[in-house]
Formats: structure tokens, sequence, C-alpha cells
């Protein structure tokens, strides 16, 4: 499927830039070499990318196969059918008002909220009275401008006035550790996944016509639980550590598999670590709001006696959590296509994450049971070690350990 919608890609580019210099003859003899470079499937593929009907491409074959002679002529002589523009002045007008009724037509078009195909259209079309096939509704497309498109995720939303400021502070810090060759981490909750026989995005090679069966439906009725892979990543070093809970993704959840991370990998890592610097998101188990958050790593910090500082992103950046691309997006691509059939098999896969650039994963099973609803009192908040930064405290804070 990928090779196919590269090729059309590379097909829809060479045409846009000869289109204007070719005639009927020599646009039907370049779609027939490019169809027979592709081989199997040849004609699909140039139709789809240039409009033009199969018919067309396979009589273009034929001339190759006979022989192409130099001539001035474009057809033989009387031959061809009149441009359905012409027989039918407005056509393009009507397609138009179809394929965008909110800024050209009738925002109550029967087509308004169903897929537009070229098919649907080309009926649409006849329905009021046109005389038009799907092949030339796709060229007159094509001749308007239009393509298939997917929609593009691209608004954020609105963003925070310190937004860059404070992208700057967390780089900023982020060097000043790693200069200072003290740990630098990135948390985040990867997305919550059933556990059972159900299917999972990708494909990955089997044999020819024995794919893996899975169940028909993902109901949660017929899952083992769900699966909660709190991840962290070392920036400096490109290992990671993932617990999978299946219990509750809480704040105690979330710091416990950082203690966890600094038992199995930090420890060693860092000997002489006096502090370490967590980025994280805004909500969720880590958000900067959660209380219970706060009070976990105070008490993290008693417990390994580091001096540990936050810095969250502004709301609305998840995505620029160096986690997300630098460790979670392996992490899919390794078990796209696997059914996610236990917990253990879960922990297996991601364990066996690799890449090119030397990404190494460790990950286990957090069998702990973690209570929603938990209560932080605002005493219990008083005797925190707190020290909030004096740019934007609420995101950039640190907490010190209680027994220094």
């Amino acid at each position: 499927m990928k090779r196919d919608t590269d090729l059309e890609a590379s097909i829809v580019a060479k045409y846009a830039a000869i289109e204007s210099l070719l005639n009927e003859r020599t646009r039907r003899l370049w779609a027939a070499t490019e169809s027979r470079a592709i081989g199997y499937g040849g004609d699909a593929v140039v139709s789809a990318a240039t409009g033009m009907a199969r018919v067309t491409i396979r009589s273009g074959r034929r001339e190759l196969a006979r022989g192409v002679e130099a001539t001035g002529r474009v057809r033989r002589v009387g031959a061809g059918r009149p441009l359905s523009e012409k027989t039918q002045p407005g056509l393009k007008e009507a397609l138009e008002q179809l394929v965008e009724p909110l800024t050209r037509g009738d925002p109550m078009s029967p087509l308004r909220w169903t897929c537009k195909s070229r098919a649907k259209l080309a009926a649409g079309l006849t329905r009021q009275g046109w005389k038009v096939s799907s092949t030339k509704v796709s060229r007159m497309l094509h001749q308007l401008g239009y393509s298939l498109q997917s929609v593009r995720k691209s608004g954020e939303g609105a963003s925070h006035p310190d937004r860059n400021a404070q992208f700057e502070h967390i780089n900023a810090m982020a060097e000043n550790f790693l200069r200072r060759k003290q740990p630098v981490i990135s948390v985040d909750t990867k997305k919550k996944e059933l556990v059972g026989n159900f299917k999972n995005a990708g494909k990955e090679w089997q044999p020819k016509g024995a794919p893996e069966k899975v169940l028909v439906h993902d109901f949660p009725g017929d899952s083992l639980g769900k699966a909660i892979p709190y991840g962290i990543y070392d920036m400096a070093r490109n290992e990671a550590w993932v617990s999978v809970g299946r219990d509750h993704d809480t704040p105690a959840f979330a710091v416990a598999s950082i203690g966890q991370w600094w038992k199995m990998m930090g420890r060693r890592a860092y000997r002489n670590a006096r502090e370490l610097l967590i980025t994280a998101d805004a909500g969720g188990s880590n958000g900067y709001r959660a209380r219970a958050w706060k009070l976990e790593l105070q008490e993290l910090a008693d417990e390994l006696c580091l001096r540990i500082r936050v810095c969250h992103f502004p709301p609305g950046t998840s995505k620029w959590n160096k986690i997300e691309h630098r460790l979670f997006c392996h992490i899919t691509e390794n078990w796209r296509g696997k059914p996610l059939r236990t917990f253990e098999a879960i922990v297996d896969l991601i364990g066996s994450t690799r890449t090119a650039a030397g990404l190494r994963v460790k990950a286990r099973l957090d069998r702990m049971k973690y209570p929603t609803g938990v209560v932080i009192t605002k005493a219990e908040m008083s005797r925190l070690k707190l020290h909030q930064h004096e740019f934007h405290g609420e995101w950039n804070y640190q907490l010190r350990p209680r027994n220094s």
C-alpha cells in the first residue's frame, strides 16, 4: 500500500511538471510509458494519479507495442468526442458546489455528510441532470486543483504567552544538568492498552494467507485488564525504563516508576549524582497541579537523598516531551501488528525495543495496587521542602531531602 502511495505521489509530481506541454497523444503515450515501467497494476496507479481513463492508458500501451511514429497529428481525422465541459456548460461549477458545499453551494447538500468518492460525486451530478462518468469527475477534479487528502493535526488551541520562555528555561536547565553530569529524565504515561486477543494496529510479515487471528470486537469484558506503561527516558544515555502497571495511573505509580528506574539503572550510571532533573507534561499523574505528585516526589527525595528539580511543559505541548519521539514511538513500531495477549508479552515487547541510534529499554510489570481519590491536606503540603523557581514557580520547582 505504501509503495503504491509513493508511486502515485511521484507520478503526480511528474505529471504536474509536464502536463502543460503535452497534447492528447503525447499525454497518452507518456502515461502508457509510466504504466509499463511500473508493471502489474501500473494502469490503476497512473489513472489514480493523473485522472486519465485506464482505457486511454491501455490504448497508449498498444501504440507503444506497435511502434510510435513521428507525426504532428494528434488523432486520426474525425476522431474524438467533444469535451463534456463544452457540450454541458456549467458542469465544472456544479462539481465544485458538491465538493465544497459550505463555500460554493448549498450547506444542506446531500453529499455534505458523506464520503465524496468519484462515484458518489458522479451520481450526485447525474441526479441534477448532468451526463458524466466517475472517470470524467476524476479528471475535472485534477483540473480544478483537488486531490485526495487526509486531515492534518495542526491546531493546538490557545497557547500560553510564556510558552516559548518555558521551553527555553527547560532547555537551559537540561543543558546545565548534563554539563555537570547530573541525570536528566523525561517522563510520561504511554497510551493505555487493552490486554487480550485483540487487533493491534500495523502490519508484520506472516506466511501468505495466514494472518494471526484475533477477536472481532475489542470489548473490555473480554480483556485481562489494561496495561499502563509509564516511561522514564534518560536523555544523556539514550536509555529507558518502563513500568507496566495494571491498576491505576496515579502520582504514586508515576513516582514509584521513577524510583524503580533509579534503583535498576540510574544509581549505577550516576554514582556521583546529587540532583535529578525531571521534565514532565503539565497534566496527568505527573501534572503540576497534583498535590500527590509533589508529596510522592518529596518522599522519593528523602529516600534517595537527592534534590529533585521538576520542569513542566506548558499545557497543550505534550508532544514536545522528549520521551514521545525518543521512546514511545519506537515501542509502538516494535509491537505493530502483534496482539497484546498478556501483560508478560507487553513487557517483553517493550524490553526488546531497540533503534539504530542505540536506544536500550528495560521493562518490568508492576503488580502493586495504587488507589485513587487519595486526599492530600494543606498540613501535609506545608511539611514539604518545596522551593519554587522565580519564573513560573507552579511549573518549575525543587524538592530537597528533609533529612539533609
